[in-house]
C-alpha cells in the first residue's frame, strides 16, 4: 500500500482492531463466585437499589460518569450530511477524546433519524443509561429544536457541542484578543459569516461577554440577516438581523473590529481586511479550508490578531479545549443542566489559563511552538493538562452557585486538587512533601540552570511559593531561554544566579575545592579549571560552604559522574551516599525500588543500610515502609552469593530495634502477593504486600525501575540520593520538568523531620 495521508488514516482505524475504542469490565470475572455477583444473583440486589432510590443509579453503575455521544450525521463537520451510519468514525473519535482528557466514558449513538422531533423522543428515552448527552453533527435549524426538547424533558445535561463548545472556545479566545488588542467587547463592531447552528451560538455568547446585538452584523450565503428579510431564515438568525440598507459582506466590514467566520473557504478578501480596524480581530474558523488564510490577512495587515480551525496555524479553536472538561465539572456535581453561568465559568477558565505561564507538558507536546500570551498564543493547548483541573473546577462552582448541582462538593480547592491529582500521577503521594515544603524555605541550587527543563520547575516552584532557586548557568543564556519558553520568571527577582565564567565569588570557591581536595590529586590550577567548567561541582561547593542547602544535578550526564562530586565534597562526617531510591508511580499504587545507582554489588552491611535509609524516605511521603530484600534466592533455598549477602543484612536488621517491616530474602512475586508468600513462608513477618523492593545488585534494581517506568506506564519520582542528609540529589537524563519539581520539593525538606 502507498503510504499517503488517506492509508495512514484507514490503518489507523483498521488495525490493530477495527474502530477506536472497546468496552472493558471493571470487576474481576475470575470465577464462579465473580459471576454470581455480577449477574444472577448478585445483581438484582443492586438492581432493588436503584429501584428504591434512583439516585443510587450513581454508586451501582456507571450512569455517572458516562455520557451519550448522539448523531444523526446530517451536519458532519467539512463532509456534510453523510448520514448516521458513515458518521459513526467522528462519534467513536469524540468519545474518545472524553476518555483521553477528562477520564469520561462513552457510547456513540449513530441514529438513522431525520425528523428533529422524532430523533428527540429518542433521545429523551435513553436517559436512564446516560448522565449526560453530547449532541454532535446534527443539522440547523434541526439541532435547535432536538436540543430545546430534550433541555426541557430530561433531567440530564444536554449539551450540542458544535453550537456551545464552539461558542465557548471562541468567547476564551475573543475575551484574550481584545485584551491583547486594548479593546473592550462592549465597544467593539462585529462582522460574521455563517448563520448555522455554532455561528448562532457564538454571537449569543458573545453578546453574554459584553457585545452589544446592534453592533453585530451576521451574514449568510444570501448576503446580510436584515429586518424584512424572508429568504433563508428563522428566529435564531431574526435575532441578529439589522434595520438597514446595506445588504453583502463587502457592505458591512468597513470599520469592523472583529471578523468571525464560520463558513466557507475564501469569503473574506484582503481587501476587506484592509477596511477593517487597526489590529483586526479576524476569527476565520471553516475547516479545512478558512475565509481567508492567515498568511493572505498578515500581508495586508500585519498586526492583525487570527484564529483559524487548523492545528498548523496559532490560536486553533479547537473544542476539545471545552467539552471533556465542562462534562466532567457537570457529572461530577450531579447536574441537571449545563446552564449560561457554566458555560461562562468554562469562558473564563481557558482563557485565564492563557496568560498564565504554559505547563511543561504542553511543551513538550508541542516543541518547537512558543507558548507565551500574545497575539499568536490566544487560547491554551490541548495538551496541557492544567485545563481539567482549572476549566472543571471552574464549571462544577458555577453549577454549585447556579442551583442545578444535585450532589455539589464539599471544598470546591479539595475537588480541583482531586482532578490535579488524576492527571498528575505523582500529585497524590507527593502531596505530604510539598505540605512540608511550603512550611520551609531552603536554598536549592541546579547544577544545570540553562536547561529548559529546569527553568520549568522553578517556574513551577515560583507557582508552588517555597525555596529559593539558584541557577548555575550563563545569564544571558538562561534569559533566552526563557524567553524562549515563554516563562514568566525572571533572574534576580525569582531566582539567583552563579556564572561559571565571571563571578565574584570564583577565588573562594576554587580555594575551597582546592583545600578539600588538595590531598586527592587535585592542583590549584585544575581547581580552578573544574570551577570554571564543572557545574556539579560548583553547586557542590556552593552546599560546603553553606550558600546553598540542596544540589539537584544530573539532566545530562553519567550518574556515577556526578556521584563522583558530590561524593568527594559533600561525603564528609556521617554523610555518605547509602544508595539511590526510585519511587514507581503505578495504576496499582506506589512501588519504591532501591538502590538502582550507587552500589553495583552491595555488601551485607550496605544492604542493611539501604533498607534502614530507604524506609526513612518512604515515610516521607506518608507511607508505611514494608521493605523485602530481593535475591535469586528465597528463605534460604539457594546458597547463592546474593542470597547470603541478603541473609546478612537480614541478621545485621535484626539486631537493631526498628519500626517498620522487613523480610528476605526472596522472589519479587512473594513480596507483592502475600498469598504466594503464604504458601512458601506461612509465618512470615510481613504483613499484606511489599511497597519497597532493596535488590542485591543496581543491575536488577536499574532494569525493574525502567521496565515499570517504560512498558508498566509507571512515573518516577527520583531517584532519591539516599545518605547525604538531603543535601544533593542526582536525577537521570530523562527527568520531565514536573520529576524535577517533585525532586525539589523533596530536597526542600529535612528528611527527619519525618522521623
Amino acid at each position: 500500500m502507498v503510504d499517503t495521508p488517506k492509508t495512514r488514516a484507514l490503518n489507523y482505524h483498521q488495525h490493530p482492531k477495527p474502530g477506536k475504542l472497546e468496552i472493558r469490565a471493571t470487576k474481576p470475572m475470575g470465577n464462579q463466585r465473580d459471576l454470581s455477583l455480577a449477574y444472577s444473583p448478585g445483581v438484582a440486589e443492586a438492581c432493588l437499589e436503584i429501584k428504591e432510590d434512583r439516585s443510587a443509579a450513581e454508586l451501582y453503575t456507571t450512569r455517572g460518569n458516562l455520557v451519550g455521544v448522539v448523531s444523526n450525521g446530517s451536519a458532519v463537520l467539512g463532509l456534510g450530511n453523510i448520514g448516521a451510519l458513515a458518521s459513526k468514525p467522528v462519534m467513536e473519535g469524540k468519545a474518545v477524546l472524553f476518555k483521553k482528557f477528562a477520564n469520561i466514558d462513552c457510547f456513540d449513538i449513530e441514529l438513522d433519524e431525520t425528523d428533529p422531533e422524532k430523533l428527540a423522543e429518542i433521545v429523551c428515552a435513553m436517559e436512564p443509561t446516560f448522565g449526560a448527552i453530547n449532541l454532535e453533527d446534527i443539522k440547523a435549524p434541526d439541532c435547535f429544536i432536538v436540543e430545546k426538547i430534550c433541555r426541557e424533558r430530561m433531567n440530564i445535561p444536554v449539551f450540542h457541542d458544535d453550537q456551545h463548545g464552539t461558542a465557548i472556545v471562541v468567547g476564551a479566545a475573543a475575551t484574550n484578543a481584545i485584551e491583547v488588542a486594548g479593546k473592550r467587547f462592549e465597544d467593539i463592531k462585529i462582522v460574521s459569516t455563517g448563520g448555522g447552528a455554532a455561528g448562532i451560538a457564538c454571537l449569543n455568547m458573545l453578546v453574554k461577554l459584553g457585545v452589544k446585538r446592534e453592533n453585530i452584523w451576521l451574514c449568510d450565503i444570501h448576503g446580510l440577516v436584515y429586518e424584512g428579510r424572508a429568504e433563508d431564515m428563522n428566529p435564531q438568525k431574526a435575532a441578529f438581523a439589522q434595520a438597514s440598507d446595506l445588504r453583502t459582506l463587502d457592505d458591512v466590514i468597513e470599520g469592523a473590529d472583529m471578523f468571525l467566520g464560520l463558513s466557507g473557504p475564501g469569503v473574506l478578501k484582503p481587501d476587506m481586511v484592509k477596511r477593517m480596524t487597526a489590529q483586526p480581530i479576524i476569527f476565520a474558523l471553516a475547516n479545512p479550508t478558512p475565509e481567508i488564510m492567515p498568511d493572505a490577512a498578515k500581508a495586508v495587515a500585519p498586526d492583525a490578531i487570527i484564529a483559524t480551525g487548523r492545528s498548523d496555524y496559532p490560536n486553533q479553536v479547537n473544542n476539545v479545549l471545552c467539552f471533556p472538561f465542562i462534562f466532567r465539572g457537570a457529572l461530577d456535581v450531579g447536574a441537571t443542566e449545563i446552564n449560561d453561568a457554566m458555560q461562562i465559568g468554562c469562558v473564563k477558565g481557558i482563557a485565564e489559563l492563557a496568560r498564565a505561564t504554559s505547563s511543561a507538558e504542553a511543551a513538550a507536546a508541542y516543541q518547537g511552538e512558543k507558548m507565551t500570551f500574545g497575539p499568536d498564543y490566544l487560547i491554551p493547548k490541548p495538551f496541557d493538562p492544567r485545563l481539567m483541573g482549572i476549566v472543571a473546577s471552574a464549571v462544577a462552582k458555577a453549577a454549585m452557585e447556579s442551583g442545578v448541582a444535585k450532589r455539589p462538593v464539599a471544598d470546591i480547592e479539595d475537588y480541583k486538587a482531586d482532578l490535579d491529582r488524576s492527571v498528575f500521577k505523582s500529585a497524590f503521594i507527593m502531596r505530604p512533601v510539598f505540605e512540608l515544603a511550603r512550611n520551609t524555605v531552603r536554598r536549592l541550587i541546579f547544577a544545570e540552570g540553562e536547561s529548559e527543563r529546569v527553568l520549568r520547575a522553578v517556574g513551577a516552584m515560583m507557582e508552588e511559593g517555597v525555596d529559593r532557586p539558584i541557577l548555575i548557568g550563563r545569564p544571558e543564556v538562561i534569559k533566552k531561554r526563557i524567553a524562549r519558553s515563554g516563562l514568566r520568571i525572571q533572574p534576580d527577582v525569582d531566582f539567583d544566579v552563579v556564572n561559571p565564567e565571571s563571578d565574584s565569588r570564583y577565588r573562594d570557591y576554587w580555594k575551597t575545592y582546592y583545600d578539600l581536595m588538595k590531598r586527592r590529586g587535585v592542583t590549584p590550577d585544575l581547581a580552578k579549571a573544574i570551577m570554571r567548567t564543572n557545574t556539579t561541582a560548583i553547586g557542590a561547593v556552593a552546599v560546603h560552604r553553606g550558600e546553598a542547602d540542596s544540589l539537584i544535578c544530573g539532566t545530562f550526564g553519567q550518574y556515577l559522574w556526578h556521584l563522583k562530586y558530590v561524593s568527594e565534597i559533600l561525603g564528609r562526617g556521617d554523610l555518605h551516599p547509602v544508595g539511590a531510591l526510585s519511587l514507581m508511580i503505578q495504576q496499582s499504587g506506589a512501588l519504591f525500588v532501591a538502590d538502582t545507582q550507587v552500589n553495583p554489588e552491595p555488601t551485607a552491611d550496605q544492604i542493611a543500610q539501604t533498607v534502614i535509609s530507604a524506609a526513612r524516605h518512604v515515610k516521607r511521603f506518608g507511607v508505611e515502609p514494608k521493605v523485602a530484600l530481593l535475591s535469586h534466592s528465597q528463605f534460604g533455598n539457594l546458597d547463592t552469593q546474593s542470597g547470603r549477602r541478603m541473609r546478612g543484612a537480614l541478621d545485621i536488621l535484626d539486631t537493631l530495634d526498628l519500626d517498620f517491616q522487613y523480610e528476605g530474602e526472596m522472589h519479587a512475586d512473594s513480596a507483592l502477593d502475600p498469598e504466594v508468600r503464604a504458601r512458601i513462608m506461612p509465618d512470615s513477618r510481613m504483613e499484606g504486600a511489599a511497597n519497597t523492593l532493596v535488590f542485591a545488585n543496581t543491575d536488577a534494581a536499574s532494569a525493574v525501575r525502567n521496565v515499570l517506568k517504560t512498558r508498566a506506564g509507571g512515573l518516577e519520582v527520583g531517584p532519591i540520593l539516599m545518605g547525604m542528609g538531603n543535601k544533593a540529589h542526582i536525577v537521570t537524563p530523562s527527568i520531565t520538568p514536573r520529576g524535577l519539581l517533585n525532586i525539589a520539593a523533596l530536597a526542600g525538606t529535612s528528611v527527619h523531620s519525618y522521623d
